[in-house]
């Protein structure tokens, strides 16, 4: 874990360079493809995956290592064709895994983050889930430990694979030519995020749209059928973290309040969105019909609380970034912790962002959390060796939330009612 959050060290940045030349790009063609709020949502979903990936927060069936030892028929060396082997490999099992995500209820849950945006941009490609809390990846690539691929090959070339998903998450780029015949371009991922009926549950393929072409689940993005975006159950909320568990939950009432046991027990194994009879007819739930004109989600903002929102998730960034940097110095129990304040911050600040009045509750606590955590260790995680004063700035920062959680629950909702009424 401590080797992959060394690599988000340097991906990291690289994202955010790609980003901003996105966001400064539609700005001067005046086309720009990001609304604050939602940006703000996608970066901050991306910082939940992030840290619950490198902690290692989850329980897996098999790892890579296991069933190498087991499965492995030979033992090759890591030559270059081992490693163009291993990426085919790698992106055969990413297509079925994916077109998992798609076709099962349970698993779709893990899945839905990612399509979960109403853009289409580069933000939206940090949507990761913290609900895949069960690692059963590994058992796609069987076929890499039957032939004896190397841990140390799969182990490097996964971010590498993930990590290139990441350009083609945009509207500015047009069909590529030739290359629409070979890899995944941003045309075809245009078509994959789309809640057309054209579209739906098209172009899984992740690096090579061989699969895709091979197993029937290819479409053209068309020019009389312009894709959009976001799921046919909308998510109505900015929170990630919500969005995250917002599935399960469904499917759990569902299973709870079914009649029939064998409905409770094939509902999290049937097609994605399939419910029982009695409970569709019972508690029916709000599908987009007509995907033209449906109202995208929104929330009352000012632009002082759109500047407020960047500024936790900067600030959530930057406190991230030193976790990163300051890995093994921290250990493992303080790294929960550490975490644990940038998880409840990005629950806070964006349920603030949803304009709930709970989220005072949330952003007080770990206000006053943080302070008392610098008042008795007289340390924030090793940042004074650092940063001058870094205590301090910490700190700092915990009152302005203090600060911030009241006044955008109460006082700005107050200029809301006073707009409202004039």
């Amino acid at each position: 874990m401590e080797t992959y959050a060394t690599a988000l060290l340097y991906a990291i940045p690289f994202f955010i360079i790609l980003l901003t030349i996105e966001i400064t790009y539609g700005y001067f063609v005046k086309k720009q493809m990001h609304k604050v709020m939602d940006t703000v949502s996608s970066i901050s979903s991306g910082l939940t995956n992030i840290i619950k990936d490198t902690l290692g927060l989850a329980l897996v069936v098999f790892s890579y290592p296991y069933l190498l030892e087991h499965l492995a028929i030979t033992e090759i060396k890591a030559t270059w064709l081992v490693w163009f082997l291993a990426f085919i490999v790698l992106d055969f099992a990413g297509y079925w895994n994916h077109r998992l995500s798609h076709k099962v209820n349970i698993f779709w849950n893990q899945h839905v983050i990612h399509h979960s945006s109403e853009e289409f941009n580069l933000a939206c490609a940090l949507r990761q889930p913290i609900s895949n809390l069960i690692g059963y990846f590994s058992l796609f690539l069987i076929p890499a430990a039957v032939l004896g691929v190397p841990h140390l090959v799969i182990a490097i070339l996964a971010p590498v694979h993930l990590f290139a998903q990441f350009w083609y998450h945009t509207r500015h780029i047009g069909k590529m030519g030739w290359l629409e015949y070979i890899l995944v371009t941003p045309s075809q991922h245009r078509v994959h995020h789309a809640i057309n009926p054209e579209y739906i549950d098209k172009n899984l393929g992740q690096i090579l749209c061989v699969w895709d072409r091979i197993f029937g689940t290819f479409q053209e993005e068309l020019e009389d059928v312009p894709p959009q975006y976001g799921v046919l159950k909308p998510a109505g909320t900015w929170n990630p973290v919500i969005i995250n568990f917002q599935h399960v939950w469904r499917i759990f009432q569902d299973a709870w309040r079914t009649r029939s046991i064998w409905d409770k027990l094939r509902i999290w194994f049937m097609p994605t969105g399939w419910r029982p009879t009695d409970v569709r007819e019972k508690y029916p739930i709000a599908i987009i019909e007509d995907v033209y004109h449906f109202k995208r989600y929104d929330s009352y903002a000012t632009n002082r609380l759109k500047q407020y929102a960047i500024f936790q998730m900067l600030v959530s960034l930057g406190l991230m970034m030193f976790m990163f940097y300051n890995y093994t110095e921290i250990g493992f129990d303080g790294l929960l912790v550490f975490s644990g304040f940038i998880f409840v911050g990005i629950y806070g600040y964006t349920t603030l962002m949803d304009g709930e009045k709970y989220a005072v509750v949330i952003e007080l606590i770990r206000g006053v959390a943080g302070i008392l955590w610098i008042a008795y260790f007289r340390d924030w995680f090793g940042l004074d060796s650092y940063l001058p004063f870094g205590n301090i700035w910490v700190g700092a920062y915990f009152l302005i939330t203090i600060f911030g959680g009241l006044y955008f629950t109460y006082m700005e909702k107050n200029e809301k009612r006073l707009d409202m009424v004039s």
